[in-house]
């Protein structure tokens, strides 16, 4: 638990499931007074009542929020300064996959709505929520990438790019907002066990290859990154900016899950790799 963030305030986007659920929960329970957003309310305030019940010395609240929305994200922000007084920290966890399959064979929609979810969803977060934590005296933003934004994961399309862009966005802001004390890092997880990861089956190739490439046999918990998420915040990590942290139990030092079995049954080894018929 950390003193330093006892009554600062901070926002947490995708808050109403898995790692973003995890990150409010930790910063309520160190004191923060907490607004976290998504697009489905039910889930948003679920989250807060099991807050408030777990008895958080931080205050939560809860907005619907679309991050590819520059009017929500605007609202997003200035409504939680209403409520608190001033920001000093922000976990941009709002993101997610989809269209997966070779480039060649990719919606572009799809890959721009991938794109836009993750990378323009983080930038809107950046655009709204710098000011108010220079005005703050300094702040700390974490931006959420992930295992694929560092290392190849066959057939997940747009995802590994929007994920590598993030953690650019992070080392560019933290150079750009570096003289006001406004810190900017990623955090890097691998496989979490999460309702999105619940996908994968257990007993099969995509679950074995986690597994195998991973030092410590196993796969995370929501809350291994809400630790990260919350020393990152806090005065204990006031000399680290501009940089991304694995919480991947090792999975970095090997090679990367390979998807081509999901991919693969469905239309064949040929047009997966590009060969004309």
């Amino acid at each position: 638990m950390s003193s330093s963030l006892a009554g600062r305030s901070a926002i947490v986007t995708g808050g109403g499931t898995g790692i973003g659920a995890a990150c409010a929960t930790r910063l309520a329970q160190d004191g923060m007074n907490v607004t976290i957003c998504g697009r489905t309310e039910s889930k948003l305030t679920e989250v807060v009542d099991r807050i408030k019940a777990g008895g958080a010395s931080g205050q939560i609240r809860h907005q619907v929020t679309d991050v590819t929305v520059e009017s929500d994200v605007a609202a997003l922000v200035a409504n939680h300064v209403g409520a608190f007084g001033g920001l000093n920290g922000f976990v941009a966890n709002a993101g997610g996959g989809g269209g997966m399959g070779p480039y060649h064979l990719l919606d572009t929609e799809e890959f721009l709505r991938v794109l836009h979810l993750n990378v323009l969803g983080t930038m809107l977060s950046v655009k709204y929520s710098a000011a108010h934590m220079v005005a703050a005296g300094g702040g700390s933003f974490v931006g959420m990438s992930s295992l694929a934004g560092h290392i190849p994961h066959p057939m997940f399309g747009a995802y590994c790019v929007s994920k590598a862009g993030i953690e650019e966005m992070m080392r560019n802001a933290a150079n750009e907002y570096g003289e006001t004390k406004v810190r900017f890092n990623a955090i890097r997880p691998g496989f979490i066990s999460t309702e999105i990861m619940e996908g994968i089956p257990r007993e099969s190739a995509v679950y074995d290859s986690y597994i195998v490439n991973t030092p410590l046999n196993d796969v995370g918990e929501p809350e291994d990154v809400a630790n990260l998420a919350a020393f990152l915040l806090s005065d204990e990590a006031r000399w680290i900016t501009g940089t991304t942290i694995n919480v991947d139990g090792g999975h970095h030092l090997r090679s990367g899950p390979d998807f081509r079995s999901f991919i693969e049954p469905a239309i064949g080894h040929d047009a997966m790799v590009g060969r004309m018929s």
